[in-house]
């Protein structure tokens, strides 16, 4: 079995240093939320994200929460929407917000949808073209961007842990799911548990991965919970019970907790009465995800 030092071993796949350019800083309950620039070799082109950086992280290296957007968004929706300074603050923790997908690459038919494409790159490494050169975001998630942010920022990469929404609660179920000891915790805000059953994801999985649907369990948390032989893990996520995505089967969580039943993934799934799929929800919800998460970062163990 692994253990948490994949996140290290993962981060030095990467050798070439990349330089950071900071875009913006501003300063919000005593964190630092900036946004930075940098070039990518494995998506081949500028990459932006976002970084909350706690007040703590002036005495030292601080553990790092990556926080993964759905579709349509880019670094700039939990920053601005989530109301989250605060709990990374109490809490001495890091969050990290990637883009989405990558950006301008210039493939032809890139920006046709909003659930395909620019914006919606699924956290899939591509096979297909004409994606298959720039479209891997799941190498750029888990190497890349970790080797970037341990290189320029007071990130510990030996605390990691991983959330996110929707196409993004998707990509930190998988990245967990397929990276063993790599995150000491996992969560999600109405996930997409299950891509090979549903409408976004059938779509985006035909397109970027092939029309073989064998190919597509690589890159399903339905299907990788099954095989999971790692360390223990605790996946915490919440559902509005009005979330419209949730009741046309596109989110599919039950499956997801069924297929989990029995295996070393422990799920808790809370249905949130009310709540739908925006921002409101995440909002109400964010502290209690980080608390949970500093619990994991935060242990001696």
């Amino acid at each position: 079995r692994q253990t948490h030092s994949r996140a290290t071993m993962a981060a030095e796949t990467v050798p070439t240093p990349v330089t950071l350019e900071e875009v913006s800083s501003n300063l919000c309950f005593g964190t630092k939320v900036q946004v930075f620039q940098h070039d990518s070799p494995v998506l081949g082109c500028k990459m932006k994200f976002a970084a909350i950086v706690p007040p703590q992280a002036a005495k030292g290296k601080v553990p790092v929460l990556y926080w993964l957007s759905g579709l349509t968004c880019n670094e700039q929706n939990f920053i601005t929407k989530a109301g989250a300074a605060q709990a990374a603050a109490q809490h001495g923790i890091m969050i990290v917000c990637p883009d989405t997908s990558p950006r301008g690459v210039k493939i032809e038919g890139d920006d046709a949808s909003w659930d395909f494409g620019v914006g919606a790159g699924f956290y899939v490494d591509a096979t297909q073209d004409p994606w298959k050169k720039n479209y891997k975001m799941f190498t750029y998630i888990t190497q890349e961007l970790p080797q970037i942010v341990n290189q320029g920022l007071p990130a510990n990469p030996d605390r990691v842990s991983i959330f996110g929404h929707s196409m993004g609660g998707h990509g930190a179920l998988i990245c967990a799911l397929k990276n063993p000891g790599m995150y000491k915790s996992v969560s999600a805000f109405a996930p997409i548990c299950h891509p090979s059953e549903c409408p976004w994801g059938k779509k985006a999985f035909t397109g970027y991965l092939g029309a073989n649907q064998e190919d597509w369990a690589a890159y399903d948390a339905t299907l990788l919970v099954t095989k999971y032989e790692g360390p223990k893990l605790e996946v915490v996520i919440d559902q509005g019970t009005e979330d419209k995505f949730y009741k046309d089967g596109q989110l599919l969580p039950l499956d997801f907790v069924r297929a989990a039943a029995g295996t070393g993934v422990a799920v808790a799934l809370r249905m949130q009465d009310g709540y739908d799929h925006s921002y409101y929800f995440i909002s109400t919800f964010v502290a209690d995800h980080i608390k949970q998460h500093a619990l994991h970062l935060n242990s001696e163990q």
